[in-house]
């Protein structure tokens, strides 16, 4: 955290003097004062959206530090993604990698976004054409945001400071640097604001499209339930890893034992969020035909119903959508750049973010287990040539030969990934009995290297990501289909609850509804069904671990590209297994399918227990005493 002494003049020379707002426009001789800032109603509304503007931008590949931090993707070597380097293993303590503490190296700062929130609350009753309800409305976000941005400072940090309220100039030292709070303080007091917040704002954006992306109390509520989630799991509940670790005043930063109770409240706070939402008319979202002008396959409609849960804008499962962060640039560095094999010279598909090969395999067969456990599915033999068949025609390009893996598994495999043979539907056509377009990534054909940076190093890329409607044009056009970041939908607010009710009270009815329901959409048998038929471990689905082991990977595979597996594995405590295994791919220099199917070792991950925590900035404990170091660094 900056020294905050000089909070409020830094604060309005760094952001209301710069605001892209054009705050100053508004302002008499230019000069910027929080007396000015709160005078309109017109000009506080400004200052709120500048509170928003903290908001991680999670629709940009480079924001979103799940992306490439973990496993999920691999880039190409010339890639500079602040991310990666994290993924690489290179994080340290002198230039800290997204840097959120003080807002560098593709970090934004956080505690400065948490001190203009403090601004705001501090001064909104000065704003004189206002009414009470909208004043509190406003109060609301402000405070919604506030523990957002502590909580993201958490799960990265760990214990952190808590900006309750901001400091005045000329506070004695002892003031000006606050000390790290126990997890427990940290996760009460989130939770706390997040209550408050929630009695102030509107159940859900109705018919103010310009409205669409500010806080309500379906938002507030789900936050809640991530949160307590996220509190419960075993990095911040009983870690013993950190059972001794404390700060420079001799307190306890981490509990020592397990709270049972954690998960207790974290069941009830989902169970509330999902009850808000689901009478606000929030649902899961499914494709629908009869307002689609080209007749599909039952295939391709459940494909599309898991595509479009992403990347229809405002559709129904969208709980909070990141105006502040379109997915834009994302689209087009999921696309693989000659997709369409006219438009080989058009550099706008990039095509550079790449899943890894052991994602790829996280996907279940076309029975709902995984591979590894479905009896019918041959895994030992899932790296032979198979040519793909009329029978396989909505996903395989017929008559194309590729590999098992990409065989009898589920429709998410097909939706969310692309891969050399695989269909991919629609970018301009949307015939599935006619020709569609097919990645076809060997050597020398069309979707393999054009050039260092263009390429998938892995053989697969996020189809998911990407709207149907895009449409690769001549030249270096690509015509996107924006859409806000779905920050959270209604799928992972199911899946919170089923995690959270299972390690509460055990498996039953209430946790197998939920993920039954997310399998229902995606065109797979209930977990009941799916397990005693096909798996090699029938009864796993009736123990609490075996569900929580099935609950963890429908999360991995819901959620995949979403930029949720990163922060599971590490709540989990997951990571020194997931996040130390090779990263594998293709081998892509190859033109003859039995050498390109040879998976490769890209990189040799690593992860120490010391990376749970990420570290706090060495220039930031050489101001601040009263804070030391995480554990390791």
């Amino acid at each position: 955290m900056k020294k905050v002494i000089s909070l409020i003049f830094l604060f309005l020379l760094a952001h209301l003097f710069n605001s892209c707002k054009k705050f100053l426009d508004i302002v008499p001789d230019n000069v910027a004062t929080i007396d000015y800032a709160f005078r309109l109603r017109s000009t506080a509304e400004r200052f709120l959206f500048t509170c928003y503007s903290y908001m991680p931008a999670l629709g940009n590949f480079d924001g979103n530090p799940a992306n490439a931090a973990g496993d999920e993707y691999w880039l190409p070597v010339t890639n500079t993604s602040n991310a990666w380097q994290i993924g690489r293993g290179n994080q340290n303590v002198v230039n800290c990698y997204m840097n959120y503490w003080q807002g560098a190296a593709g970090g934004k700062d956080l505690f400065e976004g948490i001190r203009q929130c403090n601004i705001f609350l501090d001064n909104i009753d000065k704003v004189p054409d206002m009414t009470s309800t909208e004043r509190e409305r406003w109060t609301a976000e402000a405070q919604f945001l506030k523990a957002y941005y502590h909580f993201w400072l958490f799960q990265m940090y760990g214990p952190i400071p808590l900006i309750k309220e901001n400091i005045p100039v000329g506070a004695p030292p002892e003031q000006v640097y606050p000390a790290r709070e126990p997890v427990d303080s940290c996760v009460n007091y989130i939770v706390a604001q997040l209550d408050e917040a929630a009695g102030h704002l509107p159940d859900k954006i109705e018919n103010e499209v310009s409205e669409l992306g500010r806080i309500t109390k379906a938002i507030a509520l789900t936050v809640k339930a991530q949160v307590l989630v996220v509190a419960a799991s075993p990095l911040f509940n009983g870690n013993t890893d950190h059972a001794g670790f404390k700060g420079p005043d001799g307190r306890l930063l981490f509990a020592p034992t397990v709270d049972q109770e954690k998960w207790v409240r974290a069941a009830a706070a989902c169970k509330a969020a999902l009850t808000l939402c689901e009478s606000q008319g929030y649902r899961l979202y499914t494709f629908n035909p009869q307002f689609f002008q080209y007749k599909i396959s039952d295939t391709t409609r459940v494909e599309l119903s898991i595509r479009n849960a992403i990347t229809e804008k405002w559709n129904p499962e969208i709980i909070w959508g990141n105006t502040n962060s379109l997915a834009g640039t994302i689209q087009a560095s999921a696309t693989p750049r000659g997709l369409d094999p006219s438009k080989t010279a058009n550099s706008a598909t990039v095509g550079n973010i790449a899943p890894t090969l052991k994602i790829a395999e996280m996907f279940y067969s076309n029975h709902g287990v995984p591979i590894t456990e479905d009896k019918t599915w041959d895994y030992n033999g899932r790296f032979k040539l198979r040519t793909g068949t009329h029978a396989y025609r909505y996903d395989l390009q017929e008559g194309y030969q590729t590999v098992a893996l990409h065989f009898d598994r589920e429709p998410r495999f097909y939706a969310d990934l692309g891969f050399d043979g695989g269909i991919w539907y629609g970018q301009g056509l949307f015939n599935d009995n006619a020709n569609l377009f097919f990645v076809s990534s060997k050597k020398g054909q069309p979707a393999s290297a054009q050039n260092q940076s263009s390429y998938s190093v892995t053989g697969y890329w996020p189809k998911k990501l990407v709207n149907f409607n895009n449409v690769i044009g001549d030249g270096t056009t690509y015509t996107i289909q924006n859409y806000p970041w779905p920050v959270i939908r209604l799928a992972n607010l199911y899946l919170l609850y089923a995690e959270a009710e299972n390690e509460a009270n055990g498996p039953g009815a209430e946790v197998y509804k939920y993920i039954n329901l997310i399998r229902e959409r995606a065109g797979l048998p209930t977990v009941e069904n799916a397990w005693t038929n096909y798996s090699r471990n029938p009864g796993k689905f009736s123990n609490k671990e075996g569900m929580r082991d099935i609950i963890q990977r429908e999360r991995l595979i819901e959620l995949a590209f979403e930029g949720q597996r990163y922060w599971d594995i590490r709540r989990w405590k997951k990571a020194t297994d997931e996040f130390n295994k090779p990263i594998t791919g293709w081998d892509l220099a190859q033109e003859d399918a039995a050498a390109y199917y040879r998976e490769k070792v890209i990189y040799n991950q690593t992860f120490t227990t010391k990376d749970y925590l990420w570290p706090i900035p060495e220039s930031e404990l050489l101001s601040n005493k009263k804070i030391n170091q995480n554990p390791g660094w």
